[in-house]
Parts: C-alpha cells; structure tokens; sequence
C-alpha cells in the first residue's frame, strides 16, 4: 500500500499513471467522491492488484476462491462491491490478490482482532461491505432498569447477518435513560441493589444464550467516582456467570493516561483492577475533538499514544483494542464554549465538502490528522478536521508496536474505505469459530 498526496496539477490519469494502474482501479478502491474534482493535500491510498478474476457465467464466490486457493472473505475484503450487488456479474473483475513488494504493502505486520460498533438501524449494504473486515459486531445498546430488567433492541436480523460473515455478534450494555444519554444514577442503583443486579446477570446470561451472542460488552461511562469499587464489582460478578458457559466479557474504558486522572468520565474506570477480569477491554482514544469541544483531531495520535503506553503499563497487552472513530466534525467559526456545535459528519462526505469549496487540505504532523478551512454560502467560516489514509496508517500501526490485540472501530455507520484498505493490508484479520 502506497499513499498518493493529491498536488496541484493531479488527475485521476496522472496519478494512475504514475502507479501503473487504472483510473478506476483508484476510484473503486477509494470510492473517490470526486475523481474529476480532487482535492489538493486530499490523500489517496494506492494498492496494485496481482492476480485478478474476470467472473463467467456459474461462478460464485466460494468456486472462485477455491479455484484460487484463498479464503472467500478475503475475496470481500478486496471487493466490497460485492455487497452493493449482492450476487457476482459476468464480466465483473475481481481482485484475487494484491501485491506486496517494495513497490505497495510489503509483509503484514500480523493478525488482529477487529471489533466494530452499530446500531440496529445501520444500513445493511453498509453493513455486508463491513463485516468481512470484523471479529466481532457489537450492537448497541440494551438498557437495563435497577431492577434488573433488559431493555431490549431489534438485533436478531443483524445477528444472523454477521454470524453468515462468520463475525461473532456482541450484546453491548449501557446504562441510559429515556433520551439515550449514560446515566450514572440508573447505573448507582443497580450497582447497590444486589438482587436487581443478580436478576440483570440472569437476564444478560438468558439474551446471550437465546439470541445466539458470543458475550458481552459492559459500556458504562461517566459511573460515579464513589461507585468505583462497585464497577469492579459487577464486572467479575458478570465474567464470574459467564465465563462458565464459555461467553467473553469485554469492557470499553475512558481515554486514561495516569491512575490519578480526575473526573467522572476517568475515576471510576480502574485500569489494573477490570484489566485483571475482563477479557478484552477497549481502550476508547477518540472525542479530544468532540461536539462542543474545540475544534481539533478526534483522535490525534500523540495522545492516542499516551494512552495506549498507559494502558499497556497497567494491563496485558493481549486484551487491549485500541479504540478508532470512524467520523469527522465540521465546526462553524469563531468557535465559543457552551454555544458552538459540531457537526458530525462521515470522513467521505469530509472530502466532498473540501472538493465543493475548493480548498487545500493541510496535514497536522503532531497530531497526524487531516484539516481543512472553508466559508460557506452564508459566509460564516468553518473548519473540518477528519481522518484519512495516513491518519490511519499512523494510528493502526500502533497496535503492533505495542503488541495490542487488535482494535475497535466507534462505529460503522458509515463506510470509509481508507480506513479499511489500511487495515487489510497491515493485518490479517481474525475470525473467531463458533
């Protein structure tokens, strides 16, 4: 894999004819929303294939990779337009294999564990597109009520639709209230209500097993500092009903970068103690850059790494998931706390704004994070930071020089493929059996 900086005087041809490839090799790997229109600073990932099929009448996937020798998911992972079509066309040319010498990835760093995030509503093409790229699917969310019971959500079609993409489905469980905002007081109550909390345990047990799940993943953020020994606690009460049936317990925690960090979102979220329970626990790095936050990289990689170098100190690197946004946030200027709202938007669309305004993207080094100013109709300027090709290089390559287990992606509502070209060709992704 290489990665292409768009300069002026670029074209779709010039830069395909740099690399030796077609224009519509790059448009298609990228899905670029402006092949016609690029963006100078706007990256570009380049792959070469190697070996390619032309699909003939009879074909399927699983005769193809089997006349190749090659898993079939690997075959969705070089070709996502599978899933938009949801059959194979005569004619259709289909990347077997990429090559990997000097020239584009060279050896894979090796194999990771890849959880992603989605609500029920997701859509289902975005959905096939994603999942031979996932270990795990996590649905988000199930409530739950003090005293105990489920509040449940429509995952059963979403659940039989990873498990055909051999990803192993997770039951998130998230404390939230009517406006589907964390409450630490709904979480409080539970934590002190020991039969509420043994009946909730029952009941996560029952869903995991009647709905088909491979565990759980406990999301409570912003739990009370005074409930800190209390979070432990349910967490080993949970892995202690669990893990006997062979389900996995996997926790999300805050961005920490010392045991000291004071705060709701940090003090309850005790690194050393629920690494020692859980199974994986999911380091979230992302949200510097957040909503009615100044205008920065969501996840700039300076502090992405003090993080992670945290974690690590305090817990096995084995079970650690580095957290990845998949998003961007477009902040009207100037920028005033307590008034100013970003606006959340995909790092595809991120692109096609800087292609409408006609701007130059420029590269944040310490932060290895793309951004860009424009003004709009209204002449109110506006800044937009997101992620590309060499903000995720940067990013996932931490997880091997770490020696992290793999990564989770919040979340997958929208498909961005840099992101996933960078993935497949820095790692062999795993896949759990049932």
């Amino acid at each position: 894999m290489l990665i292409h900086v768009v300069e002026s005087g670029d074209t779709i041809t010039s830069i395909a004819n740099e690399y030796g490839i077609s224009p519509e090799r790059i448009i298609i790997e990228n899905e670029l929303p402006n092949p016609e229109d690029l963006v100078v600073g706007q990256s570009i990932a380049i792959v070469i294939p190697d070996v390619v099929h032309t699909v003939v009448e009879g074909d399927t996937l699983y005769s193809i990779a089997e006349q190749y020798d090659v898993d079939p998911n690997q075959i969705l992972q070089n070709n996502p337009v599978i899933a938009e079509t949801e059959f194979l066309v005569p004619g259709q040319t289909l990347v077997i294999s990429y090559r990997r010498d000097n020239l584009s990835a060279g050896e894979k760093l090796g194999s990771i564990i890849v959880n992603g995030y989605a609500y029920p509503f997701i859509d289902r093409t975005v959905l096939r597109k994603t999942l031979p790229y996932l270990t795990y699917l996590s649905l988000f969310t199930y409530g739950f009520t003090p005293a105990g019971d489920l509040v449940p959500i429509d995952d059963a079609e979403l659940i039989e639709l990873a498990k055909s993409y051999g990803v192993q489905p997770i039951m998130v469980l998230a404390p939230m209230d009517e406006e589907m905002a964390f409450s630490n007081e709904i979480a409080h109550q539970m934590f002190i209500n020991p039969e509420g909390q043994a009946r909730l345990i029952d009941n996560i047990l029952a869903t995991i097993q009647e709905k088909g799940y491979a565990g759980i993943d406990i999301d409570f953020e912003f739990v009370l500092p005074e409930d800190r020994q209390n979070f432990a606690t349910f967490i080993q009460n949970v892995k202690n009903k669990l893990e006997p049936a062979g389900f996995i317990v996997m926790v999300a925690l805050a961005p920490k970068t010392s045991g000291e960090m004071a705060g709701v979102l940090y003090e309850a979220h005790d690194y050393p103690v629920i690494g020692g329970i859980a199974d994986l626990v999911l380091l979230m790095t992302y949200e510097w850059g957040y909503t009615y936050g100044p205008p920065m990289a969501t996840a700039p990689l300076n502090n992405v790494r003090r993080v992670l170098e945290y974690g690590v100190s305090v817990i096995n690197p084995d079970i650690i998931l580095m957290g990845i946004p998949n998003y961007a946030y477009d902040w009207p200027l100037p920028f005033v706390r307590g008034e100013t709202a970003a606006e959340s938007i995909s790092n595809q669309e991120a692109i096609e704004r800087a292609a409408l305004h006609n701007v130059i993207i420029e590269f944040d080094e310490p932060a290895q994070a793309p951004f860009y100013r424009y003004t709009n109709d209204a002449g109110v300027e506006h800044v937009v930071w997101f992620d590309d090709a060499r903000s995720m290089n940067a990013k996932v390559r931490l997880i091997n020089e770490l020696g992290l287990t793999g990564m989770g992606v919040w979340q997958i509502m929208n498909f961005f493929p840099q992101m996933w070209i960078v993935i497949r060709e820095l790692y062999n992704i795993e896949k759990v059996p049932e």
